[in-house]
């Protein structure tokens, strides 16, 4: 079952969120939501569903990321119980709503991540299905590419050889040489190309998209859904864990898929078709390989039922022109008390972590470490995604303004006159008021400290010229205390002292000191 498949994968440790905890709406809120999917699956002209390991369960087979997944008990090295086998495994209550829609033409297109073969046993043609993950009981032929139901389930995982040749025949009416492989991509192996091409383009004309089963983690399965969002169609999503696509659905439906399943069937008038053992193409060729083996012997030639995708659906024109005339248009409002867009939860291991991982993609990407290959298959959705989101958040925009611009102006222009007339500030006003005062204090700041700068530097000036003016009454007493002293000492000529002109009072001169000479003499 889903052990062995896991256990035939190749080591790969970024497996998503595990064990994330499970919520359940009231029933009220299950019938509610119900009837509104309903509605909306009326109006719908091309409604695409997306179905994860969720809608098998009731199979037996266990997912791999809830509370009892596969992965999720891996993780503390546990297996989970599993007493059935891949060929016992019946359709489920969903698988056969699901055809049951198809045939009243209410579903358009599905796209499965599933390996379990589950759409194909239910009676759900080729034409409108995509397995983008392989099929159990599915083989390809490695020269041809064409697709072949198997009597039993496949032993190996990765597209590995069984040794069988491949049935096909050529034009020249020869058997192909090539030789069959398993249909089940590991980690590392690339999409098909058709059932990828059919998937986007039956997303981008859908007006409804419902997700059942997944938490849509898988990169670029878990994407694809967005892409009906993008081009203005509504995306639904019905599952117990919150999933990665949670922000952009505009209806979460958290119950069973077989509830909600059940009673969506009630509400559209549409009866539930039974499986059939007989129109199962697994039981058919069961049926072919042992009758080619009791007409010959056990040498007839045993020929499978074909499931190739043929090339004409991938380059349908009608659908191709559906696809170009779908520009992205805007995002229709969602129902938000549905959306729990950012609410935090716990996990059992007790760290919180959000249900919206906006920049986590890149962790979530479980198909591949570096992406090269799924680059290769899934560009032109990839290169979209930027400037598409761009493109779809201007016109959203411009929308928003033409609609609700003229409406907020008069809405305030009323307001701010009322507020007027009553003697009450708007905001503006207030925010005005703030403003001028925050600059009035800064001013008054600045001129403080301009004029503490202007005292200091007047300061620091008046002391620097009283310093000058007592160096200079300094030095000139000390040239005056020099001239005295040499004149004393007699170490220079009164003319020297005479011609400075520097002769102070009580000091004789040369003709003075002549006529006391004179009187003395006399006397």
């Amino acid at each position: 079952m889903a052990c062995s498949y896991a256990d035939g994968l190749s080591k790969y440790e970024n497996k998503g969120k595990l064990g994330l905890p499970e919520k359940f709406d009231t029933a009220e809120e299950v019938e509610r939501k119900v009837q509104i999917l309903a509605g909306w699956m009326r109006e719908s002209k091309h409604t695409v569903i997306h179905t994860g390991a969720g809608i098998s369960t009731a199979a037996g087979i266990p997912d791999f990321r809830g509370p009892n997944g596969v992965w999720t008990l891996e993780k503390e090295g546990l297996k989970p119980d599993v007493n059935i086998s891949w060929d016992d495994a019946r359709p489920t209550l969903t698988h056969m709503a699901i055809v049951s829609l198809e045939q009243r033409g209410y579903v358009q297109y599905v796209v499965t991540q599933n390996i379990d073969g589950l759409h194909l046993r239910s009676g759900l043609q080729r034409q409108k299905l995509a397995e983008l993950h392989g099929d159990m009981f599915v083989d390809k032929c490695n020269l041809c590419q064409r697709q072949f139901v198997r009597s039993s389930a496949a032993t190996t995982v990765g597209q590995k050889s069984e040794g069988k040749a491949c049935p096909a025949k050529r034009g020249n009416g020869r058997r192909c040489r090539g030789k069959l492989h398993d249909n089940i991509l590991d980690w590392e192996d690339g999409l098909p190309d058709a059932d990828l091409d059919l998937a986007i383009s039956h997303s981008c004309v859908a007006d409804l998209s419902l997700c059942l089963g997944t938490t849509l983690q898988i990169v670029p399965s878990g994407n694809i859904p967005v892409d009906t969002k993008k081009r203005g169609g509504r995306l639904v999503i019905c599952n117990l864990q919150p999933t990665k696509q949670d922000r952009h659905a505009d209806l979460i439906i958290n119950t069973y898929v077989d509830i909600l399943m059940k009673r969506l069937l009630e509400l559209l008038d549409v009866p539930l078709l039974p499986y059939s053992a007989e129109d199962d193409p697994l039981k058919i060729s069961q049926l072919l390989l042992q009758s080619s083996i009791a007409e010959s012997s056990g040498n007839g030639v045993f020929e499978p039922i074909e499931w190739t995708i043929p090339e004409e659906w991938v380059k349908d024109k009608d659908l191709a022109e559906r696809v170009k005339s779908r520009k992205v248009i805007r995002k229709r409002p969602g129902v938000k008390d549905e959306v729990q867009g950012r609410k935090k939860v716990k996990t059992e291991s007790g760290h919180v972590q959000r249900e919206e991982n906006d920049k986590e993609e890149d962790e979530l990407d479980l198909c591949h470490k570096n992406g090269e290959v799924l680059k290769e298959k899934s560009d032109r959705n990839e290169e979209e995604d930027e400037e598409e989101l761009i493109g779809e958040t201007c016109v959203i925009e411009d929308a928003e303004e033409r609609e609700t611009g003229k409406t907020e102006q008069e809405e305030g222009n009323a307001v701010i006159k009322s507020e007027r007339e009553n003697g009450i500030k708007t905001e503006s006003e207030i925010k005005n008021e703030e403003e001028h005062k925050l600059e009035m204090s800064e001013v008054k700041v600045k001129t403080e400290e301009i004029v503490k700068k202007e005292e200091s530097d007047n300061t620091i000036k008046s002391e620097r010229e009283d310093l000058i003016k007592t160096e200079n009454e300094i030095q000139e007493k000390n040239e005056k205390s020099e001239r005295n002293e040499v004149y004393t000492n007699g170490n220079s000529t009164p003319s020297a002292v005479q011609e400075e002109g520097d002769s102070e009072p009580g000091v004789t001169g040369p003709e003075n000191r002549s006529s006391d000479i004179q009187n003395d003499l006399a006397t």
